[in-house]
């Protein structure tokens, strides 16, 4: 199976599906992560940018996946037009051969991550990408369940059994230093893994990771 990660930050391909990746690598299939957003840093400073960066790669050996770093502004994804975004995705779809994309929810509090998850739904319409046949969203803690009252919640319909992988995850997060948190912040190590608890007691498992299913078909 081919699978692509559409991340708009690094680090978002560990919080959302980080073990997910980690089983789909495990299984033998072939996974590509694009993490769009690496271009022009409006929170970060060059130095911490490229230390950014550098993270993202160690994290891309340790989850065993193609990693692709593309060069869209962050935090800035709303200056540009639509179809500059769908572009982006529709390549690297057409790259990985891709069968099954994993990317953003669209109800997230980060306008990134929205207008991501936005243009994967068009890059991925059937008829434009007739190879897809599932497209699963996932949650990025401290970006998803902090939406306004109103936005669209974040509803998984999809449970993912990571608890063997768990710890690697935690470990691949941990990489990243300069956005590993304090607990009891989302992004702290203890909460990350609290949370796969909470998903796994949601859906009968011992650890998990939701998704919400935009389209399976098969």
């Amino acid at each position: 199976m081919n699978v692509l990660v559409v991340a708009a930050h690094p680090d978002d391909e560990v919080l959302g599906p980080g073990g997910t990746v980690l089983r789909h690598a495990k299984a033998g299939d072939d996974v590509s992560v694009l993490i769009a957003c690496t271009g022009t840093n409006l929170r970060y400073g060059s130095e911490e940018t490229a230390e950014l960066l550098d993270a993202a790669r160690e994290v891309g050996e340790l989850l065993s996946v193609r990693l692709v770093l593309g060069e869209l502004p962050d935090q800035a994804l709303d200056t540009l037009a639509l179809p500059t975004v769908v572009e982006v995705v529709e390549r690297e779809i057409a790259a990985a051969g891709a069968e099954v994309v994993y990317v953003h929810h669209w109800g997230d509090i980060n306008r990134d991550h929205r207008i991501l998850c936005e243009a994967t739904v068009v890059a991925t319409r059937p008829y434009a990408a007739p190879g897809v046949r599932a497209v699963r969203c996932f949650e990025t803690p401290s970006s998803t369940e902090w939406g306004p009252p109103g936005q669209a919640p974040f509803v998984p319909n999809l449970f993912v059994d990571v608890a063997d992988v768990l710890d690697a995850k935690i470990d691949a997060f941990g990489r990243y230093r300069s956005e590993v948190r304090p607990a009891p912040h989302p992004r702290s190590l203890d909460a990350l893994a609290d949370r796969a608890r909470y998903w796994g007691s949601v859906s009968g498992l011992t650890a998990a990771e939701p998704f919400a299913v935009m389209r399976d078909r098969w």
